[in-house]
């Protein structure tokens, strides 16, 4: 089973002019790295919670669907199933008939439930799922406590950029960060 993201977000849950004004910046002069820090305070948010803030396109491989006839995608929150391709012998790839599954974007990790399972016959890989996820198309979309997260990582991070190298990076994470993500994070059993 593989995770992986095929269409980066289209925008940042927070703009550049947020951060500087939550930096209290006036000037342009640094905004290629505080543009940098918001990306990456984003992917350590969602790298932290398996959230994806905003909409992007993922893809889930699996070799076959369960026995149990329901697939579980750890990414959320997930807002649709784009399609579901099962692969035959030579590679061949075959549309599963959406009527055929149902999701339940509501649970944590999400469900994906198969009326029939769909018959994978490439050994590895069989069944491809694609889908959209995330809070919106935009920052406003994405809770606020979330985009105060990655404001207060963005400060922090700007704040000890010179005292550590880039391979000593990030050096800390401010306090609150962890309470502020807590209610988001994963379940872990």
């Amino acid at each position: 089973m593989a995770l992986f993201r095929t269409t980066p977000p289209g925008a940042e849950p927070v703009t550049l002019t947020d951060a500087k004004q939550h930096l209290k910046l006036d000037h342009d002069s640094e905004d290629g790295l505080i543009e940098g820090l918001i990306r990456a305070a984003r992917e350590e948010v969602e790298a932290s919670t398996g959230l994806a803030l905003i909409d992007q396109s993922w893809r889930l491989t699996l070799d076959r669907v369960p026995v149990t006839k329901v697939v579980r995608i750890a990414c959320h929150p997930i807002r649709e199933i784009l399609s579901v391709t099962a692969f035959g012998a030579e590679g061949e790839g075959a549309l599963v008939e959406p009527a055929t599954y149902m999701l339940d974007p509501h649970s944590r990790p999400a469900r994906l439930w198969f009326s029939q399972r769909p018959e994978a016959r490439r050994a590895m890989n069989g069944i491809e799922i694609d889908f959209v996820a995330g809070f919106g198309e935009a920052g406003p979309d994405v809770p606020d406590v979330l985009r105060r997260a990655i404001l207060v990582l963005v400060a922090h991070w700007f704040e000890f950029r010179a005292a550590f190298g880039p391979e000593s990076q990030p050096v800390s994470f401010p306090n609150g960060y962890d309470r502020m993500i807590a209610p988001w994070r994963r379940g872990r059993l």
